[in-house]
């Protein structure tokens, strides 16, 4: 499908690639890593054609087609966010501007509607096969976090992470031979990224991502190219095999360097003691042949440098942190908690917040924070207690003349320049990066620097929201080391998996206005709700909570009356969610019945002669069958669920 022969590439003296070489067949499922600036990206561009290579060659099967996801901000159009996952082509992406166009001429939908040129768009939006694309582009929508009220909306009015979602959706739409992802997990919540992972996991086409998200390529990925010292090495498995398998094959190399260089050293030593003397000279000349016939192993690489550093800790505050007391909180119609809240934070825990997208996790780290005004209830903040904020796309406060650098060294705490460039170096601003202007920094860059001054100067309570996006996975291990290590109270929301799995000793899940908690690590949360899956424990409401205190000690007969009663509970569920699959089954059958008949019915000589009936046969096949993989998903899922019970 895909093959790269004999790649280089340098960017002035910069080397990224030596006669590379690569081979993807149809449904591999590979993952591209490497250090920030090893290449990763520039690979892409030159598999794209967007550059070209010193050296080498990329061709592809003939009919391949690929799909390529950005990693930095897709472009929002003046349409719509259903229609931008449906347009797969240019010609409909054009049809849609067209439509939005003549509706502002004609001042409303309605007018647009009654007109003429309503009926030309439906004519072509079915000749370019937009019917067949609706059905699948609002389930992916649905998968990625979208609600049904957003399909209208305008991509114009979104953040940036929505519209790289919403292109997202287009680009699984397309469905193409080959996936090209760079850093597709950046604007993804938990929930949204453990649907992509999933649907990844089933998709039939092959698929080269780069991502520094351990956990997600570990679940994705059945190859593992790693791009070092400007090589590319191809490892069978996931990216925890990977791991084991990298170590293995540099510690067989160095023995095989060692070993040679022992043997060249003995062999030498032989050739330096007789080669003056007349008796020994043809056998040292033999020995020096016999070593001008090796294959020199090269030396060994030096690994990749590990990074360490420490911050200042805050002072220490009083044990109780924070308290909430009844609160609640609404969006207009949209409540999100009812007043019933209750919680309280402890000095040293840190808690990371899970559940669905929209649950109210933000809205709650917003409200602790003080950054949301408290609609009702209480929030009291605990002795000595400091609060830091850090958001995903919250970039206020930074001075915009300033540099980089000089940002870090303007915090209330004293730091030397050395410490900070240091500190800087961490987090991917190295060399002349230090000198850029705060305002000419990407988002990326802003939310670094962010994370960089909270560390150099770290509150006792802090509150970090998604503080992984947009580093490496050396920077990863870097700011896993320093929260480790921090003596403050933390609260976090976060998609990384393996990120969560190193920091949390304490979950709490948010979901239906409610705050589930449970004191102990991700492991622990799993065991408690019962979740053989961290899709399953992230997603879905766990009827299995963990009581806050003790339970009293109860009889046996108590104990056989709780048993039964649980079992009645479980039959009742178990009933119920067989009637759900029995009237999805019966709605399945009934629609592929229909479109049975359809089809019949247009074979009819009879239909062809009536344009008005064949049209409108065609209108509702098209319906129809892109209705019918949304039943079946849905079928799925609930087909699941019952197993599970």
């Amino acid at each position: 499908m895909l093959t790269i022969s004999g790649i280089s590439k340098s960017h002035g003296p910069k080397t990224l690639f030596l006669d590379v070489n690569l081979q993807l067949n149809p449904g591999d499922k590979a993952g591209l890593v490497g250090a920030n600036g090893a290449g990763k990206s520039t690979l892409f561009s030159i598999v794209l054609k967007e550059q070209e290579p010193d050296e080498g060659s990329v061709h592809f099967q003939k009919g391949t087609s690929v799909g390529f996801l950005p990693q930095e901000t897709a472009p929002a159009e003046l349409i719509t966010v259903l229609e931008t996952a449906i347009g797969t082509s240019a010609e409909l992406i054009n049809l849609f501007k067209a439509r939005h166009q003549m509706i502002k001429e004609l001042g409303s939908v309605k007018a647009y509607e009654e007109s003429g040129h309503y009926t030309e768009f439906q004519q072509k939006f079915s000749e370019l096969g937009g019917f067949e694309f609706e059905g699948a582009a609002k389930s992916i929508l649905g998968g990625l976090g979208f609600r049904p009220s957003d399909y209208d909306r305008p991509t114009s009015e979104l953040s940036g992470g929505w519209v790289m979602r919403a292109h997202l959706a287009r680009l699984l739409v397309m469905n193409p031979d080959l996936l090209l992802l760079d850093e597709p997990t950046n604007h993804l919540d938990l929930h949204s990224l453990l649907w992509f992972q999933t649907y990844l996991k089933k998709y039939q086409g092959a698929i080269l991502l780069i991502s520094h998200d351990r956990e997600f390529l570990s679940q994705t990925c059945q190859t593992i190219v790693d791009i070092r010292h400007h090589k590319l090495n191809k490892y069978t498995g996931n990216f925890d095999q990977y791991l084991i398998q990298r170590e293995a094959r540099d510690l067989q190399h160095k023995n095989a360097y060692e070993a040679q260089q022992k043997e060249i050293a003995r062999l030498m030593e032989f050739v330096e003691r007789f080669r003056a003397k007349a008796s020994k000279a043809s056998q040292a000349q033999s020995k020096l042949k016999q070593i001008e016939k090796m294959e020199m192993i090269p030396p060994p690489e030096a690994g990749e440098s590990k990074i360490h550093f420490n911050f200042p800790q805050p002072k220490r505050s009083g044990q109780k942190v924070i308290e909430l007391a009844n609160v609640a909180h609404a969006y207009g119609e949209n409540v999100v908690y009812d007043g019933s809240l209750d919680l309280d934070v402890q000095r040293g825990s840190r808690t990371v917040l899970v559940g669905p997208n929209g649950a109210g996790k933000s809205t709650l780290m917003k409200l602790m924070s003080g950054i949301l005004e408290l609609q009702s209830g209480t929030i009291d903040l605990g002795h000595e207690v400091e609060v830091g904020y850090f958001a995903q796309y919250r970039m206020e406060g930074f001075k915009p003349n300033q540099s980089v650098l000089d940002a870090v060294l303007d915090t209330p705490a004293p730091i030397t320049e050395q410490r900070a460039r240091t500190v800087l170096g961490c987090f991917l601003f190295k060399g002349d990066d230090v000198f850029k202007k705060v305002s000419i920094l990407s988002g990326g860059e802003k939310t670094r620097l962010r994370l960089v001054q909270l560390l150099v100067n770290p509150p006792n309570f802090l509150l970090m929201d998604e503080p992984t996006t947009h580093l490496d996975m050396a920077s990863i291990e870097a700011l896993i080391a320093a929260l480790k290590q921090f003596n403050g109270t933390l609260v976090f929301i976060s998609h990384d998996v393996y990120f969560i799995k190193s920091i949390a000793t304490s979950v709490w899940h948010v979901e239906d206005k409610k705050v589930s908690r449970y004191p102990g690590g991700y492991s622990y949360y799993l065991e408690k709700t019962g979740a053989t899956s961290a899709q399953t424990s992230f997603t879905s409401k766990n009827k299995n909570q963990l009581n806050q205190k003790a339970s009293p000690s109860i009889s046996r007969k108590e104990q056989k009356r709780i048993e039964a009663e649980e079992r009645q509970k479980k039959s009742a569920t178990k009933k119920k969610q067989k009637k759900i699959v029995e009237d999805l089954e019966i709605e399945i059958n009934a629609l592929e019945k229909r479109i049975q008949g359809i089809y019949k019915e247009m074979e009819n000589p009879e239909t062809f002669e009536n344009q008005e009936k064949s049209k409108a046969l065609s209108l509702e096949l098209r319906q129809a069958e892109s209705y019918l993989p949304i039943l079946q998903e849905k079928w799925e899922a609930e087909a699941e669920t019952l197993e599970s019970i």
